[in-house]
């Protein structure tokens, strides 16, 4: 199963399928991330966890990879009911 949402998730970032939220900007900015750091983390990551959000039951998929500079950082995502990749939050992973 989770090769299959990886691969939807590298199809999103492909076809500029996603959005970023707000939170995820900010932390992009904090940790000196563009968006084009985030879409190499998930076209070259990993899902190493999912997690069901409590409040709205929505799975989460936490994607480990490389960014530009071959740092390694997190992007947590799901997936809308429209098809869509959001980007919830984005991290350093040290």
């Amino acid at each position: 199963m989770l090769p299959q949402i990886l691969k939807r998730l590298r199809e999103c970032i492909r076809e500029r399928r996603y959005v970023a939220t707000l939170h995820a900007e900010e932390e992009m900015n904090n940790d000196g991330l563009s968006i084009f750091d985030v879409e190499r983390v998930i076209l070259t990551g990993e899902i190493v966890e999912r997690q069901k959000d409590r409040e709205t039951g929505e799975w989460k998929y936490l994607v480990r990879g490389l960014t530009l500079e071959e740092t390694n950082a997190m992007a947590v995502t799901k997936l809308s009911p429209t098809g869509k990749m959001v980007i919830l939050t984005v991290f350093i992973d040290e």
